[in-house]
């Protein structure tokens, strides 16, 4: 499925457009410690462990609770208009933000069961916005996938690209992803310009965008994949597609207040 339609300069730009302080992503870092899905609504979630396939959801063991501060706000959206690495409406009511890695293989979960749905029941009916983080975090290979995904997004084949990857993945493992399979998928997804993605592979300015977004992660406590922020409620880990609805519901129910 065709998905249709960021650079180190823009990073410190957009730490200030999140408007997260630090004390509270602080407090994000340190709580999770009950559930796999972090539904806290403007309060302390926490992240624990580095992305790797330790169990049915992904991520670490990562667990999280729920606070009566509801004044407290998480917002990472960028809603850049014309961002390939997003889908949707720029001023969609709730916008959707995925923290992830090509390697990972609950990010490949996502992608092929439950984002699909998300799409086609919030994104293209206006009600949602989503909006992919590059966080390379299984090693150089998992960095020069991230550079590929913007290389195909250079030519508007970003999200196709994605798909082509994630369709591929194993289960529970890490996929294979060196320079050459790389350009198999661009082939595969039909990049026009083989020569323009390959030299791409080099754009040290595709490399600052990946380098800038997995910063961002880091600094507001991200340490696995996937990692969501749902509008304002992080999710964490693969769930199942009825646990992103609750908190879109939710999320959505906030806006129109």
């Amino acid at each position: 499925m065709a998905r249709p339609a960021r650079r180190a300069a823009n990073r410190s730009s957009a730490f200030a457009e999140s408007r997260v302080p630090l004390w509270v992503w602080a407090v994000i870092v340190g709580s999770l410690a009950l559930i796999i899905v972090a539904v806290v609504v403007g309060s302390q979630p926490r992240t624990t462990g580095a992305g790797s396939p330790s169990d049915e959801h992904g991520g670490q063991q990562s667990q999280g609770g729920q606070s009566g501060d509801d004044d407290i706000r998480f917002d990472v959206a960028r809603r850049v208009d014309g961002d390939v690495t997003a889908i949707g409406d720029v001023d969609a009511p709730v916008v959707i933000v995925e923290y992830s890695d090509y390697r990972c293989p609950f990010c490949a979960v996502v992608s092929r069961d439950t984002l699909p749905k998300i799409i086609d029941e919030y994104v293209e009916t206006g009600k949602v916005r989503f909006e992919w983080r590059d966080f390379p975090i299984f090693g150089e290979q998992s960095v020069d996938a991230a550079v590929a995904g913007r290389a195909a997004g250079e030519q508007g084949l970003f999200w196709e690209y994605n798909e082509a990857i994630y369709a591929e993945a194993p289960a529970r493992s890490h996929i294979d992803l060196p320079r050459e399979r790389l350009i198999e998928f661009a082939e595969q997804v039909g990049v026009p310009d083989i020569e323009k993605f390959t030299a791409d592979l080099d754009n040290q300015e595709l490399l600052d965008a990946v380098n800038a977004d997995a910063e961002e992660a880091s600094y507001i406590g991200v340490s696995s994949t996937p990692i969501f922020v749902v509008g304002n409620t992080p999710v964490v880990g693969a769930q199942p597609y009825e646990a992103f609805v609750e908190v879109i519901e939710s999320e959505l129910a906030k806006a129109e207040q």
